[in-house]
């Protein structure tokens, strides 16, 4: 049974509070390995996809699963397959099926996990540390290596009989091996070498910086091959990337090399110890290290599992876990291992009494991790690509994170980025802004289609909200909401039961429109009315209101007078009469909307009263109006004018019913203007007027003179030189005379030149008649007598010709047709004509 482990993550800073999300979860093994730990310690390990093999103090080797449960092998069966002391390493072959051990009682053990047919056991008598089997599956176990003061390759021939070949002296002893394609590297107490099996020969040596105060073998080296040509070194606190390559030409032509050659592209030293590593992904690794700093009472720390992104010749880390492993406080650096399946990215933390499985965190994991410290957003983002996580639920949780840090708002545009067209959910989420009294930030994200329309409850809950804390809003609400999401009377009482004074407008505006929205037009006028607001003129237009504002007109023109004339002066909307009746009460609107309709009216069905107004309101246009209309009492009129002592009017309404002389009186008298006197009797030309005119004037020695100069052409200036009395002073008489006189000459003159004119003009037209009369006419052979109706002419010689008269009506006449010297075509014409008979107009 596996165990949970819980670990602490050094990421970042000390100081930052900020947890960062792991890189890995782990997991103890448990089951049949932990009996085995309560009896014995691990030494060393292997990891194979299909199985775990473990080397203990004892020198015994178990095979498990990954479980942790024992598996029945050859390595269970009698003791000849384990080792007197510690085992030192192990190896198995990429298939599986053999497991090779050496220890430190100089035995080399090959034993085939379910085979023994290719078993070997070697004895050396000398300390084994390190044995390699051949990684290539087609050679099965035929070939292996094994370290001690040289590195000795066994190949198996086809007698099954092991021929040893020594590849390479070694510097002090064999420490480790590390066995990929053509190439092993082994370290010593120098440093690492790598050997090419194909060329028989080493690549170099790569010497290892000796600790202070330490020696090279005491820290054990780790080597993982990422890649065929990419090798993995950690050995104490330093870290190198070596990739194995062709040499180029420059560098094969410098001498007997080598074909290949050793690069190390990134060398670089961590903070601890190195345990174990292994490749990651492109530059990133993942590294076991013993800390180098130990604890108050000089004890060991936490062993870490770190991830490392290296670069040229530095790294980073991205993040660090301190791991409790059992008794980490008792081991030492070369206690630990790390073994790893590459394909799974799962890594297996060895040490003494505990072993630990580090996987990389699941896309389920991490998204329970992200949602644990309410990480939501980058929780959501990762579900969306794959998980078994429902995004919704991570949704609605981080809805109610977001409501219990206050964010409403952020709250509200989530349900709408998540809740789609579900309507219970949406009822569902809304309630938990019911709870919060925040229906207000939800509102502008609430589903108001078709598609999904949410209970009208829901919406209502959401009106009476805004009209408790926010009326503009509620107003808003009620522009932009479809009107069959909520019950409109429920919001109109609602509405009645909360009116407030300071919030008057909003609510007034908010009754039309609810009114409008459930028909109720006449009250929604009202609301708009009362509002002053002119959106009422365009609700009468879009609806065709014109029955229902019959009642309306004066408010309507208070808001707006030309807007509302505009509709109350169409005949068609409202009859004039209806507008005229509702208007009698305010005097002055009904002479504007009388005035404006007399210019688009022509009828006259309102001009008595329109009299009466003009007389009040506009005096300048009663005067005009009077000489255009015909549809008034001039009596009625005349009363009018003489009441309010309109004297050019009286003038005006008493020539037209023939009382001329009064009217002149008045022109006199009451105006007293000559100038108009006198046109006034010029536009009637009545010689009473006239002389009722010369008469005033000779009582007025000063208007005379004007009288003598309006006169001409129309009455005897004797007339008024007559009545002038003997010694009476008229100013200016003499000009004036001089200038009757001048008129008069001039008069004469015109005369004359115009009686030359005429007499020049008739010699003329006299002298053009008998030119014309006196020109030949042509007559043609066709032409016939209308008497006789024989050819007026003709071409045959031997009829005799006749004279012709030629009319200047154009009729002609055979000579002796003719009884009179008249046309008898003209005259018979003239006659029927004269007497009613019907006749044919002459040709």
């Amino acid at each position: 049974m596996s165990e949970t482990l819980p670990i602490n993550s050094d990421s970042g800073s000390e100081e930052e509070e900020e947890e960062v999300e792991p890189k890995f979860k782990y997991q103890r093994i448990g089951n049949d390995l932990k009996n085995i730990l309560n009896t014995d310690v691990v030494t060393c390990s292997a990891v194979h996809s299909k199985f775990l093999i473990f080397g203990t103090f004892r020198g015994c080797v178990y095979l498990l699963d990954h479980q942790g449960n024992s598996v029945e092998s050859n390595l269970s069966n009698g003791d000849r397959h384990t080792h007197s002391v510690a085992v030192n390493h192990i190896d198995v072959d990429p298939k599986g099926e053999y497991v090779a051990t050496c220890s430190d009682d100089g035995k080399v053990n090959i034993t085939g996990l379910f085979s023994c047919e290719n078993n070997q056991n070697l004895s050396f008598g000398k300390f084994i540390k390190a044995v390699a089997l051949d990684p290539e599956t087609k050679t099965g176990v035929r070939r292996f290596i094994v370290g001690h003061d040289k590195l000795t390759l066994y190949e198996r021939n086809l007698l099954k009989k092991l021929k040893p070949s020594d590849l390479c002296a070694v510097e002090g002893s064999v420490l480790s091996i590390s066995w990929q394609g053509n190439f092993v590297a082994w370290t010593s107490h120098l440093g690492v070498r790598v050997f090419d099996l194909s060329e028989k020969c080493s690549l170099g040596l790569m010497k290892w910086e000796v600790p202070p105060q330490a020696r090279l073998e005491n820290f054990r080296c780790h080597m993982q091959w990422s890649n065929p040509n990419t090798l993995l070194i950690g050995w104490v606190d330093t870290i190198r990337i070596c990739v194995i390559r062709k040499r180029n030409a420059i560098e094969a032509a410098s001498g007997n090399l080598p074909g290949y050659i050793v690069d190390p592209v990134s060398t670089f030293q961590t903070s601890f110890y190195i345990c174990g590593l292994a490749p990651l992904a492109a530059n990133q690794l993942v590294v076991l290290g013993y800390r180098k700093e130990r604890s108050a009472n000089y004890k060991a720390l936490r062993p870490v599992l770190c991830v490392i992104e290296y670069k040229m010749n530095s790294c980073e880390e991205v993040c660090t876990d301190s791991l409790t492993l059992r008794g980490f406080e008792e081991y030492t650096v070369n206690d630990y291992s790390l073994g790893c399946i590459m394909e799974e990215h799962r890594y297996y933390i060895v040490a003494p009494k505990d072993i630990v499985v580090a996987s990389l965190v699941e896309i389920n994991d991490r998204v329970e991790w992200l949602i644990k410290h309410n990480k939501f957003e980058e929780a959501m983002e990762i579900a969306e690509h794959g998980g078994n996580v429902p995004l919704l639920s991570i949704a609605r949780l981080y809805i109610n994170y977001l409501l219990t840090l206050k964010q409403y708002e952020d709250a509200a545009k989530l349900c709408l980025r998540v809740l789609g067209n579900d309507k219970a959910l949406w009822e569902e989420e809304v309630f938990k802004f019911v709870k919060c009294q925040q229906l207000r930030c939800v509102s502008a994200y609430l589903p108001t289609s078709e598609d999904c329309k949410l209970d009208p409850h829901v919406y209502e809950m959401v009106l009476y909200e805004f009209l408790k804390f926010d009326v503009p809003g509620f107003l808003n609400l009620i522009k932009e909401w479809p009107p069959q999401l909520y019950d409109g009377l429920a919001v109109i009482n609602a509405i009645h039961d909360h009116f407030r004074k300071q919030n008057a407008n909003e609510l007034l505006e908010s009754l039309a429109l609810l009114y409008s929205y459930k028909g109720d037009y006449e009250s929604a006028l009202r609301m708009y009315l009362k509002l002053q607001n002119k959106d009422v003129f365009e609700l009468i237009r879009r609806f065709a209101l014109y029955d229902v504002i019959s009642k309306l007109i004066i408010p309507l023109v208070q808001l707006d007078r030309e807007r509302a004339f505009k509709i109350l002066l169409d005949k068609e909307k409202i009859k004039p009469e209806v507008v005229v009746h509702q208007l009698e009460q305010n005097e002055t609107y009904l002479f504007w909307y009388l005035d404006a309709l007399d210019k688009i009216d022509s009828r006259g069905t309102f001009h008595q009263k329109l009299v009466a107004l003009y007389a009040k309101y506009d005096r300048t246009k009663l005067l005009p109006f009077l000489r255009r209309s015909n549809d008034y009492v001039i009596q009625d009129a005349l009363a009018i004018c003489k009441r309010e002592g309109f004297h050019p009017e009286m003038v005006y309404l008493l020539g037209r019913m023939g009382s001329l002389v009064e009217a002149l009186n008045i022109i006199i008298h009451s105006i007293k203007d000559i100038e108009m006197a006198i046109e006034f009797c010029k536009e009637y030309n009545d010689d009473d007027l006239w002389n009722v005119l010369i008469d005033e004037s000779t009582k007025q020695p000063e208007i005379v003179t004007k009288v003598l100069d309006g006169i001409v052409d129309y009455v005897n200036p004797e007339l008024v030189v007559s009545k002038i009395k003997q010694g009476q002073t008229i100013p200016n008489l003499q000009k004036s005379v001089v200038k009757l006189l001048w008129h008069y000459n001039l008069q004469e003159e015109v005369l004359r030149l115009a009686h030359n004119i005429q007499l020049t003009d008739y010699f003329d037209s006299h002298a053009e008649v008998v030119s014309m009369q006196q020109r030949a006419r042509s007559v043609s052979f066709e032409k016939v007598c209308p008497k006789c109706n024989r050819a007026l002419i003709t071409k045959d010689a031997a009829v005799p010709r006749n004279g012709l008269i030629v009319f200047n009506c154009g009729h002609v006449y055979h000579e002796d047709c003719l009884t009179d010297k008249e046309c008898s075509e003209c005259v018979d014409w003239d006659t029927a004509i004269q007497e009613g008979r019907p006749a044919l107009p002459p040709n």
